[in-house]
């Protein structure tokens, strides 16, 4: 399959991450992104036809996939508690645009063109209308320490996403090894950091859910498309995740999408386009 559709699909998986967010805002956020990232390592048993030493990696390896999935979220949430949400969630996504800028640190004999620039910096602009714009009173805007963890954060992800393109080949079953760390890790901070709560019926199905899309599924998805593309095409793509997660959570909301984000869909729309003709 196209290394650009799987990147959408996965993107459009992160979509619903808002919407399914505020559905389970009650549920403190390391529980729940323990038990969804092991709802989502068990996609890898079907993708691997139930051989789970396509799960195995070198220790190095592993530990680049903790350092991706488990620092990501443990940074975002921290950043999420001790700074503006909004602003805090825009500052997280500068990753598709270091996906693009540090491609060439990354990655050896993959260049960075003016149209790659132009493209990133438009897509960034278009992601950043979106959430503002979808976001009604930005609130405080003044500097909140916070800012830091989700500039790592986004670091974490982009680092991480251009790094599994240099280690050593690897099934994309593998994330499911990935994946069930990280939640393991993410639970154990929730024993230690978060008060216990009893979880409904209703919850279980929705972080099952979870799992099975944004924060299980998304991955595996993501790692396909890297593995067979461009690394600053799918970084460019990726600013479509704000603007289709602002989406998702107006429509769950029953609101109308205004003047700004129709915008923000023709800047990361022409971003998109500018980047995947870049030679």
């Amino acid at each position: 399959m196209n290394a650009n559709l799987l990147a959408l699909g996965a993107i459009a998986l992160w979509a619903s991450l808002a919407a399914l967010g505020v559905a389970l805002s009650h549920v403190p956020p390391f529980l729940l992104t323990g038990l969804s990232l092991i709802v989502g390592s068990l996609i890898a048993l079907p993708l691997s036809r139930f051989d789970v030493r396509q799960w195995r990696v070198p220790a190095s390896t592993l530990a680049l996939g903790v350092y991706g999935l488990f620092g990501f979220h443990f940074l975002l949430f921290i950043a999420l508690r001790h700074a503006p949400p909004v602003q805090a969630n825009l500052v997280n996504y500068l990753w598709p645009l270091g996906i693009v800028v540090m491609a060439p640190l990354f990655l050896p004999g993959v260049g960075l063109g003016a149209r790659h620039i132009v493209a990133a910096l438009l897509g960034f602009a278009g992601a950043a209308l979106a959430i503002l714009g979808g976001a009604g009173d930005a609130g405080d805007t003044g500097w909140a320490w916070g800012y830091i963890p989700a500039l790592a954060s986004a670091f974490i992800w982009a680092s991480y996403s251009l790094m599994t393109k240099r280690v050593r080949a690897f099934p994309t079953a593998a994330i499911g090894s990935f994946a069930l760390v990280s939640g393991v890790l993410s639970l154990v901070c929730h024993a230690m950091l978060e008060p216990t709560v009893s979880l409904s019926t209703q919850d279980m199905l929705l972080i099952a859910v979870l799992g099975l899309g944004p924060l299980g599924g998304a991955f595996f998805l993501w790692d396909a498309a890297l593995k067979r593309g461009d690394a600053r095409q799918i970084g460019v793509l990726s600013f479509l995740t704000p603007l289709l997660s602002t989406l998702t959570l107006l429509l769950a909301r029953g609101e109308m999408p205004s003047p700004s984000i129709g915008l923000a869909a023709l800047m990361i729309v022409g971003a998109a386009v500018i980047a995947t003709r870049a030679d």
